[in-house]
C-alpha cells in the first residue's frame, strides 16, 4: 500500500476518553475511529490487524476438524424464551421489537441459534462429533464501555461450538479446542495464563478462561507460586490455617456504638478474624439471604449467586433490613425469620466461639458455634487472597496478577439440550441428549491485548503475525534514483507476498520516523541520498531498535531471512 493514497490517519495529541496506553495509540495510530460510546469503526490499519487474528484462528480451528458457519446478529425471542436466558441474561442483552411487533435480541452470544441449527439437521450418533465456529459481530449493552476495544459495547468475536454424544467426547473436543487456543495466542506474541474460571451467564459447569497477564487488565487472578494452579479471583479456592477455638455458652455483650468490624474488634480487643459478619442480600425473585463470613475476609459476589442460583444479588438498604426487625451495624444470623436463608463460609464450619451481630442495637453475641446455634449451610463463599496456600498442591502460596481475558472455554453438558430439546439417536435407536461445549475469543481485545503488551513510549511494537504491515519502506529523498530503487523495493516484496507499506509522502523525515514507530510496523527499510551514496540502505527492526547498513542488492534477501527468524520465534 502506497501510504500516500491510502485512509491511515495518525493523531499526535492524546485523545480525551483513552485512559491506558492500548487504547490511546490505536486511536492515534489510526486503527480505530469511535462512533459513539463502546462502539467503533475499524480503520484500514484496524482491519488488517483483526484479518490477521482472524486468519490464525480459522486455521487453528480448521485443524481442529470445525466447520466455519455466519449465523445472523439478529436472534428471535423465542429461542431465548426457550432456553430460559431471556429473564436469565440481564440487562447487557439489547432487546427490540420489529414492526409486526415480535421481540428480538441483538446477539452477544449463539448458544441458542447454533442448538437450532443442530436439532433441525442432526438426528443420529453417526453425525457427531461436530465443531461449528463462526467469526462475527456481537453486542452487549455494557454499562460503562471503557479501555477501547477492551470493554466496547459492540466487538468481533469467535464463537465455536461443539457436540458430542456422552461426556468423555465432549472432553476430547474441549481438550482439541484448548490446544487450538493455546497454538492461537503463542502465534499472536502474547504472554497468557490458562486459569479456572466462573460460567457466568453462558452457563455449564466447567470452564476456563486464556488470560493476557497486564497491569491494566479487569480481572484479578490467583497463581500458586509452586504448582500450575491458577484461577480468577472469582473461582479461586484457597487454604487458610484456623486458629482453635473453645467452645462456650453464647453471652449477649455490651458494644456501645461499636458497628463495623473494625471498631467491634477494637473495642473489644480481639482480632477481626475472631468476628463474623452477615450481610444481607436479596435477589431478583425479591428471596432475601443472609450470607456469613469472617470479619477479616470478603464476600465473593460472584460465589454467592452461584450457590443461591440467582442472576443479581442486591445489599439490603436501612429500610428494608429494620422491616425484617434488623438493625444495620449489629447484624447477625441467630433468631432470623425462617424464610432467610443463612449461608456461611466453610471457614466458619468448625468455629466455636465466634462474635457476632445480636440482631439488637448496641449489643453482640460471643461464642457462637456455627454448626450447633446457626441454622446454615456451608458453602465457599469468600475471596482467596494473596499469600494464602494454594488448595491444589497445598504447598505453594498464591501470588496476584492482573489479567485481560482474551479467550473463555466451557463445558456447557447438557444445560441447552434439555431446555431445547437438542437430541439424537444413540446406537440402540434411543433418544438421547446431545453434550455441548462452547468456545470463545474476543478478536477485537485480542489486537488491543497484544498492543497493551508490546508498545513503548513511542508507540506500538506489533509481533510480525498480527502487524498490519510486515515491512514498511521509507523513502527520504525526491530523487529520481531512489523513487525506482524504493519502487522496485515494492513492488518485489508485493510478488513474495510480503505485506509492505510504502511511505511514499513528501514530508519530513521526522514526521514519516514519528509515524512508523507509532504505527508498529516490525521491519522498516530507510532509503536515503546518504547512505545511497555508498550503495546501501538502512534496515531498521522496531521490536529491538536495531540498526543495520545492507547493501542495496542484498536488501530483499535481508529482509527475508529477519522476517522468517520473527515468524520463527512465534511457532507453536
Amino acid at each position: 500500500m502506497l501510504f500516500s493514497k491510502s485512509a491511515i490517519y495518525t493523531i499526535k495529541e492524546k485523545p480525551k476518553d483513552a485512559t491506558i496506553d492500548s487504547h490511546e495509540l490505536l486511536i492515534r495510530g489510526g486503527f480505530i475511529s469511535q462512533v459513539s460510546s463502546g462502539v467503533y469503526t475499524y480503520m484500514p490499519l484496524g482491519l488488517k490487524v483483526i484479518k490477521k487474528v482472524s486468519k490464525i484462528i480459522e486455521e487453528e480451528m480448521d485443524a481442529k476438524g470445525a466447520q466455519q458457519i455466519l449465523m445472523p446478529a439478529v436472534q428471535p425471542a423465542e429461542l431465548w424464551i426457550e432456553s430460559g436466558r431471556w429473564n436469565e441474561y440481564g440487562k447487557e442483552l439489547l432487546r427490540f421489537k420489529d414492526r409486526n411487533d415480535r421481540d428480538f435480541v441483538v446477539g452477544p452470544t449463539h448458544e441458542e441459534v447454533v442448538s437450532d441449527i443442530v436439532r433441525r439437521y442432526v438426528n443420529s450418533y453417526k453425525q457427531l462429533p461436530i465443531n461449528l465456529y463462526q467469526i462475527q459481530t456481537k453486542f452487549r449493552d455494557e454499562i460503562r464501555p471503557r479501555f477501547g476495544l477492551m470493554r466496547a459495547k459492540e466487538f468481533i468475536m469467535k464463537d465455536a461450538y461443539s457436540f458430542d454424544t456422552d461426556p468423555s467426547l465432549l472432553d476430547v473436543s474441549y481438550e482439541k479446542m484448548r490446544d487450538a487456543y493455546n497454538r492461537i495466542f503463542k502465534r499472536c506474541g502474547m504472554n497468557f495464563r490458562i486459569v479456572q474460571a466462573d460460567s457466568g451467564a453462558i452457563g455449564g459447569k466447567d470452564s476456563e478462561e486464556f488470560m493476557v497477564l497486564s497491569n491494566v487488565g479487569e480481572d484479578e487472578i490467583l497463581v500458586c507460586d509452586t504448582c500450575d494452579y491458577a484461577a480468577n479471583v472469582e473461582k479461586a479456592t484457597s487454604m487458610v490455617n484456623e486458629k482453635p477455638s473453645k467452645e462456650g455458652h453464647i453471652e449477649k455483650i455490651h458494644t456501645p456504638f461499636a458497628k463495623t468490624i473494625g471498631e467491634v474488634s477494637k473495642f473489644l480487643n480481639v482480632e477481626e478474624s475472631e468476628l463474623a459478619k452477615s450481610l444481607f442480600f436479596k435477589n431478583e425473585k425479591g428471596e432475601v439471604f443472609c450470607f456469613v463470613i469472617l470479619g477479616s475476609d470478603t464476600l465473593n459476589l460472584t460465589k454467592a449467586k452461584n450457590v443461591v442460583s440467582s442472576i443479581e444479588l442486591s445489599a439490603l438498604d436501612n429500610r428494608e433490613l429494620k422491616s425484617l426487625g434488623l438493625i444495620a451495624g449489629f447484624l447477625g444470623p441467630i433468631g432470623l425469620d425462617k424464610n432467610i436463608r443463612i449461608i456461611a463460609d466453610t471457614r466458619l464450619k468448625d468455629i466455636d466461639s465466634a462474635i457476632v451481630g445480636a440482631n439488637e442495637e448496641n449489643y453482640h453475641l460471643k461464642n457462637v458455634s456455627f454448626k450447633k446455634d446457626v441454622n446454615a449451610e456451608f458453602f465457599d463463599i469468600r475471596s482467596a487472597q494473596e499469600g494464602e496456600i494454594c488448595s491444589q498442591c497445598k504447598k505453594g502460596k498464591l501470588k496476584k496478577y492482573m489479567g485481560i481475558e482474551v479467550g473463555h472455554i466451557f463445558k456447557l453438558g447438557l444445560k441447552y439440550s434439555k431446555f431445547m430439546n437438542v437430541v439424537c439417536l444413540d446406537k440402540e435407536g434411543k433418544q438421547q441428549y446431545i453434550y455441548m461445549g462452547c468456545y470463545g475469543i474476543g478478536v477485537g481485545r485480542c489486537a488491543q491485548a497484544c498492543v497493551e503488551q508490546n508498545h513503548d513510549a513511542d508507540g506500538i511494537i506489533w509481533p510480525i503475525s498480527i502487524a498490519p504491515f510486515e515491512v514498511e519502506i521509507i523513502q527520504l529523498d525526491k530523487t529520481e534514483e531512489i523513487s525506482e530503487l524504493c519502487h522496485l523495493l515494492y513492488a518485489q516484496l508485493k510478488k513474495s507476498k510480503i505485506d509492505c507499506l510504502f511511505d511514499d509522502r513528501d514530508e519530513r523525515a521526522g514526521v514519516k520516523f514519528k509515524d512508523m514507530d507509532l504505527i508498529g510496523i516490525p521491519i522498516s527499510v530507510i532509503v536515503g541520498s546518504k547512505n545511497f551514496k555508498n550503495n546501501e540502505v538502512e534496515i531498521r527492526l522496531r521490536k529491538t531498535k536495531e540498526k543495520k547498513l545492507c547493501k542495496i542488492d542484498e536488501c530483499f534477501n535481508e529482509i527475508m531471512n529477519i522476517r522468517n527468524l520473527m515468524y520463527k520465534e512465534l511457532e507453536v
